[in-house]
């Protein structure tokens, strides 16, 4: 007996870590966190382990904000 093949959906809106993000936005971990206490930037999910994890829509929001200020 042949177990049905499973496919893998693609993700349609990923969890990207902090250190990708700043990468993308091209900042300092400093910079990230003086931005966070001012209330600016995408919106962040803090993970039981302490990481924390962004969208990939909300960073291309947050990006788009950007463009047009």
């Amino acid at each position: 007996m042949t177990s049905p093949t499973r496919r893998r959906r693609p993700q349609a809106d990923e969890w990207l870590p902090l250190t990708a993000v700043l990468e993308e936005i091209g900042i300092t971990r400093a910079t990230w966190y003086r931005w966070r206490n001012r209330g600016y930037g995408p919106e962040v999910k803090r993970l039981p382990n302490g990481h924390l994890r962004i969208r990939r829509s909300a960073l291309d929001a947050f990006l788009n904000e950007l463009e047009t200020v």
